[in-house]
């Protein structure tokens, strides 16, 4: 089967999420949260000791940050350095990181080139920022 690549867009609260995991259920696809990759920029961000508020340290720090997700079970799993990061990015101290980093021009095309580089791997079925 040839990949393919599905990007929703919508105001917040309009279900885009709801839409496109159940979409990827259906088509047995990858649901690309891109949400979860912002955050996990911010808990490398975290666990790095760099201010978030500091766009060029966040900003050296990122061919530092081996990001990775895959399918399992239906849903996706995002890696840091080839460990899961599961509940450890559903903070209220990550949503604040992922807020202030997602906000630096870096961090938006380094995770954009990712997410490109997730599209070439697999069929995906992605929502959010960008």
């Amino acid at each position: 089967m040839n990949k393919i690549t599905i990007a929703l867009d919508g105001p917040s609260g309009a279900g885009k999420s709801s839409l496109a995991k159940e979409i990827a259920k259906r088509l047995d696809i990858l649901y690309l949260d891109t949400g979860a990759l912002y955050r996990t920029i911010g808990l490398h961000t975290a666990n790095s000791g760099v201010d978030p508020d500091d766009p060029e340290a966040v900003a050296a720090l990122l061919p530092t940050a081996d990001i990775d997700v895959e399918l399992v079970d239906g849903h996706q799993v995002t890696y840091l350095g080839g460990e899961a990061v599961g509940d450890k990015i559903r903070t209220p101290e990550m949503s604040d990181y992922a807020s202030k980093v997602s906000a630096i021009p870096a961090v938006r095309a380094f995770l954009l080139e990712l997410q490109r580089t997730i599209a070439k791997k697999n069929s995906v079925i992605m929502d959010g920022r960008d």
